[in-house]
């Protein structure tokens, strides 16, 4: 272990028995548990926030998330010599959520309508605080708005390669598709499931995908809560749902599956049922590539982005097909 790891764990009341790397942090075996020691990259006026959300889902019966420790001084974030800001978390033996395996996939679909249960109603922000509104259709707005600068510096760019080719001849189509999924939004019931959520106070997780859910012999562990926020909770369901169904080539019976395990638990109403497939009718993945695209050294385009925009292709008539069958949905 360094010397500035020393002196931040020196810090808690804790006795450290070992440690090793994992993925940007420090794992902790204490007294206390398995512990993890991870440098802050989120606003530091969010991480109070954070401890209360995780110490309510514990209250409520959700024993196993990631809440952070404080320090002897009781404060939640502690600084290294260096001036390095740190938090220490409670963590979990376990491994993360395999997407190959039905099983994990439900169990961690039934935790994440727990949670949502668990977070209706949250009493998380302090009085006065004010809450900054993710609105979707801005979102997409500006996503079609990017798609469009793309095309426009690839039309102008001299001597078009693979990757460049391959984007103007799909972009029409995929430009269309974002289009409308803005256009059924503000024709849809997504403005009246914004403003319950406001009403309601409902949380969400903001980044809940199989690595921030690990299969542990005590049950399903819930981490990396960094991106909670006030919103309709059917965005965390998208998300966990689209990254599976990305991997699963957009098999209709695991999203079935999934679907109706989360129902279970949470019954999903027909306004957010559409909200999900207006939302998994967006090309994100197109968009995600074309973005990284600009963003880019396009001196050189890696094969790997060739490749990551043929997929996004590919799957497109696969996810229309899905959308059709599962939610009746076509744009």
């Amino acid at each position: 272990m360094k010397d500035f790891e020393t002196d931040v764990l020196e810090q808690y009341h804790i006795e450290v028995k070992g440690t090793r790397k994992t993925r940007g942090a420090i794992l902790c075996d204490t007294d206390r548990g398995m512990l993890l020691l991870k440098e802050l990259t989120f606003s530091e006026k969010r991480v109070p926030l954070l401890y209360k959300l995780c110490h309510q889902l514990e209250e409520k019966g959700h024993g196993l998330v990631d809440t952070i420790v404080p320090n002897k001084e009781g404060e939640y974030v502690t600084s290294a010599p260096d001036q390095t800001k740190y938090i220490l978390k409670r963590w979990y033996g376990g491994r993360e959520c395999d997407v190959r395996n039905e099983e994990e996939l439900c169990s961690a679909t039934a935790n994440l309508a727990y949670l949502h249960n668990l977070m209706a109603g949250a009493d998380v922000l302090e009085e006065g605080t004010v809450v900054r509104e993710h609105d979707l259709k801005e979102e997409y707005q500006r996503h079609n708005r990017e798609l469009r600068k793309v095309r426009t510096f690839i039309r102008n760019k001299v001597g078009k390669g693979e990757f460049e080719l391959l984007y103007l001849k799909e972009f029409e189509e995929q430009h269309a598709l974002g289009e409308a999924v803005v256009r059924k939004l503000e024709t849809d019931h997504y403005e009246t499931l914004r403003q319950k959520s406001k009403t309601e106070h409902t949380w969400i997780h903001g980044d809940y995908n199989y690595h921030n859910v690990l299969m542990t012999y005590r049950g399903v562990a819930t981490t990396n809560f960094e991106h909670f926020r006030e919103d309709i909770q059917m965005a965390d369901f998208y998300y966990f749902l689209r990254k599976v169904m990305e991997k699963c080539q957009w098999n209709g019976r695991i999203g079935n599956m999934l679907l109706e395990t989360y129902d279970k638990g949470k019954t999903i109403s027909r306004e957010e049922l559409d909200y999900l497939a207006v939302r998994l009718a967006y090309p994100e993945k197109f968009w995600k590539v074309a973005n990284s695209y600009y963003h880019s050294n396009k001196a050189w385009i890696p094969e790997k982005s060739v490749e990551k925009l043929q997929i996004s292709i590919a799957q497109t008539e696969k996810k229309n097909q899905f959308l059709k069958d599962l939610f009746s949905f076509l744009l």
